[in-house]
């Protein structure tokens, strides 16, 4: 039976990644099995620059965290080896790095994730991964916006051309 210190230390490692997953705006359940030393080390980097927490855990604690953390259908996807990836910041930076390397190493695989209190299947996280960058979808919103801008201006350009062309108006005589 383990000891009441041992207990006290999973507690508290359960709470902190509890905590993690609240605090996050999404993460990625990831099947780790299999990775190279190097490509593993290759995942870190990419993660770490984008913000992204990377947690590898036994099943069962991350099982309770997730519970505690109101996501208690994650752990029918806790089984084999598994890791998560978290980010407080950016919904779309885990789905989008872990879909990358889903693609580029053959052992590495998402089995679900989460957004805004939502759960997600692997579908769900490769469309997820899909989305285009906040940056990208503001730049497309305003070229939607300018675009029907300049065509309103186009428009009123053309009357005041038609106008001007069917003769000048007539000026008021010139004052003596």
């Amino acid at each position: 039976m383990p000891s009441n210190k041992i207990l006290e230390e999973k507690k508290q490692v359960v709470e902190t990644l509890a905590e993690k997953i609240k605090s996050s705006a999404a993460g990625v359940l990831v099947k780790y099995e299999g990775i190279k030393v190097s490509e593993d080390t290759e995942l870190r980097a990419a993660l770490r620059k984008a913000g992204v927490d990377y947690t590898v855990m036994k099943n069962t604690l991350t099982g309770r965290a997730c519970e505690i953390a109101g996501l208690a259908d994650m752990k029918q996807y806790l089984s084999g080896m598994t890791a998560i990836a978290t980010c407080k910041d950016d919904p779309l930076a885990a789905a989008k790095i872990m879909k990358q390397f889903q693609d580029k190493i053959n052992c590495f695989e998402i089995k679900a994730g989460y957004v805004d209190g939502g759960i997600l299947d692997k579908a769900g996280v490769e469309e997820l991964a899909a989305t285009p960058s906040k940056e990208v979808l503001v730049a497309k919103m305003m070229g939607s916006l300018m675009s029907s801008l300049y065509g309103f201006a186009y428009v009123l350009q053309a009357k005041i051309d038609k106008e001007n062309e069917g003769g000048e108006t007539a000026e008021a005589p010139a004052e003596a």
